[in-house]
């Protein structure tokens, strides 16, 4: 029947306002049974006894109180549940970007960012018509034909004794199509969240598209995707038709066999006008909330297929927590030491660390080189603990870095990494990400320091300007120098630069060299660089290939020894 202990857990925040919504349906229904009682006392004094209309007045604004009441009834059940709705659909939301953040880049990178997306908007909103509509249905379709046949019975048992034997074959009917169209439901929705994760590449993608000639073929890929989720949806659609004609006729012929057996006993004088008026009036509305139910039976199954997806990720494994108590932040960092740290992606299939082990002291510049696919951004992933190690340690000033509360850590780190992210929202506010409380004029200083102001002012808002998704208004050198201006603000004392002057022109990386010099005076900095003027000043050179510390030294020391690293420096010709 749709059901799911995960999901039926959601409502424990609003309990009361559920039990309201299903206690008005209650009450609508006890509401139709006393409107069918006073209608048939009504019409059978009205007719049958020749009582005048003066008599008949209680009777008749007994009925309009009826339905009224009926009728706030009605909408209070609907302002309930969709109290209900709303507070499940802003809960679930909240705790699955909790959890995908929890979960960090790690998880992000091995997902479609367009399904996750997609799962987190549309799929959560599937689920309003699962609470809103199906899931109080659910409760009705029981609790009200129950509470009819407890009236009906003492009148006319025959007449309960059919609708006691009818009234399951449409739940049967029902349960015997959803088996089918559970699994439609669940391909419309696995179509859709792979058209959603597709289109998104293709808008992120669409300047190398067009540079290689190989837009329009995207297009006839995104139309067949789109003819699959048509037919999906098509068979969904034509499912559930079948079943709203299957439900009708059940509920039709049900109600046909009561009058029938009813009009047999009223023409033989066994069954008095009232008792058979009010059973007949009954009859559509013991049918009605099953056929409500059939109706909604198909909301239910789009919100369990996609409350798959969404607890999927609500139940993806956290990173172990530490086995010992989290440990406070050191005052003052005085060392961070990697010990025999291994590292392996894809469960352990992909190894990018084989036993590193290196050490950065305070108010050193050390710098990380290394062909690509050498561990070195991993490196920067561990010290940043989006990942964690799957061996070895790695300490801060003797501490495990494992035992530091992360957020309390991260906020004693300035990252610029190669591709700094910039959000859809002014300048201003993106130079704030690492301080959201800063004042304007702080904002600026930093601005200044990365050599960022002079084309702030020249944009038409200078810092009020909207960048655009992904900065897409300003160049590659503009977004680095904001990502600077990032770091200059939030003045951590551990600096991290992810090969920040990667394919810039000489003038800019010249103002970008200058505003790294400042920002890495006085501060601890791990820098991961192939260009040597950006390595060839650091302390200490660490030169790491296939996942281990192959060399260590300064510049001229390393290119004195003639091993990897004289090697990068010919190769990159710097």
């Amino acid at each position: 029947m749709n059901l799911d202990r995960r999901l039926l857990r959601l409502v424990r925040g609003v309990q009361i306002q559920f039990a309201v919504a299903i206690g008005l349906g209650l009450l609508a229904g006890a509401l139709i049974v006393a409107q069918a009682y006073a209608l048939a006392q009504v019409i059978s004094r009205a007719f049958l006894d020749g009582e005048p209309l003066s008599r008949l007045w209680p009777w008749l604004a007994a009925l309009g109180v009826i339905a009224a009441g009926r009728a706030l009834a009605l909408w209070g059940g609907e302002v309930a549940a969709n109290t209900v709705a709303g507070y499940v659909k802003h809960d679930l939301r909240e705790r699955l970007y909790t959890r995908i953040a929890a979960l960090g880049p790690a998880f992000t990178r091995g997902e479609r960012s367009g399904e996750l997306a997609n799962t987190a908007v549309k799929g959560i909103e599937e689920l309003d018509a699962y609470f809103r509509q199906y899931l109080p249905q659910l409760y009705l379709s029981v609790l009200v034909p129950l509470m009819m046949l407890l009236v009906v019975f003492p009148m006319d048992t025959l007449s309960g004794v059919v609708l006691l034997v009818t009234a399951p074959l449409i739940p049967f009917f029902m349960i015997l199509i959803g088996l089918y169209a559970t699994q439609r439901s669940r391909a419309q929705w696995v179509a859709l969240s792979r058209m959603s994760a597709h289109f998104l590449d293709v808008l992120q993608g669409l300047p190398t598209l067009k540079m290689f000639g190989r837009s329009r073929a995207e297009i006839e890929t995104i139309r067949a995707m789109s003819d699959r989720f048509r037919d999906t949806t098509m068979s969904v659609l034509r499912i559930a038709f079948l079943s709203a004609l299957a439900l009708e006729l059940l509920a039709t012929i049900s109600v046909a066999i009561v009058a029938v057996e009813i009009g047999l006993r009223l023409l033989y004088a066994r069954m008095s006008f009232v008792d058979a008026f009010f059973v007949l009036v009954i009859a559509p509305e013991f049918y009605l909330p099953l056929r409500l139910l059939g109706t909604r039976f198909h909301a239910g199954m789009s919100g369990v297929a996609a409350a798959e997806r969404i607890f999927e990720v609500l139940e993806t494994p956290l990173p172990s927590p530490p086995a010992e108590p989290l440990a406070p932040l050191p005052r003052r960092m005085t060392a961070l030491r990697f010990d025999n740290v291994c590292f392996a992606y894809d469960g352990g299939e992909r190894p990018a660390l084989n036993g590193v082990s290196f050490a950065v002291e305070p108010g050193e510049k050390v710098a990380l080189v290394g062909p690509s696919g050498a561990g070195k951004t991993t490196i920067v992933q561990l010290v940043l603990r989006f990942v964690e190690p799957s061996g070895g340690q790695i300490t801060v000033d003797g501490v495990p870095l494992a035992l530091l509360p992360p957020d309390v850590w991260r906020a004693q780190i300035a990252w610029v990494p190669q591709r700094p992210h910039l959000f859809h929202t002014t300048i201003a506010e993106n130079i704030r990400l690492g301080r959201p409380d800063a004042p304007l004029d702080a904002v600026v200083r930093a601005a200044e320091q990365a050599h960022a102001d002079a084309f702030i002012r020249a944009l038409p808002q200078g810092y009020a300007t909207p960048v655009g998704e992904r900065g897409a208004r300003l160049s590659g050198g503009q977004a680095q120098r904001i990502a600077l201006a990032r770091a200059f603000l939030k003045d951590a004392p551990l600096l991290l630069l992810d090969e920040p002057t990667a394919n810039l022109d000489p003038e800019t990386e010249a103002l970008l060299q200058d505003a790294m010099a400042r920002l890495m005076r006085d501060r601890t900095t791990l820098i991961i660089a192939h260009r040597l003027t950006t390595v060839a000043s650091a302390d200490r050179i660490i030169v790491i290939d296939d996942g281990r510390v192959a060399e260590q030294g300064t510049h001229h020391e390393l290119l004195a020894r003639g091993g990897i690293y004289q090697r990068l420096t010919m190769a990159y010709g710097r």
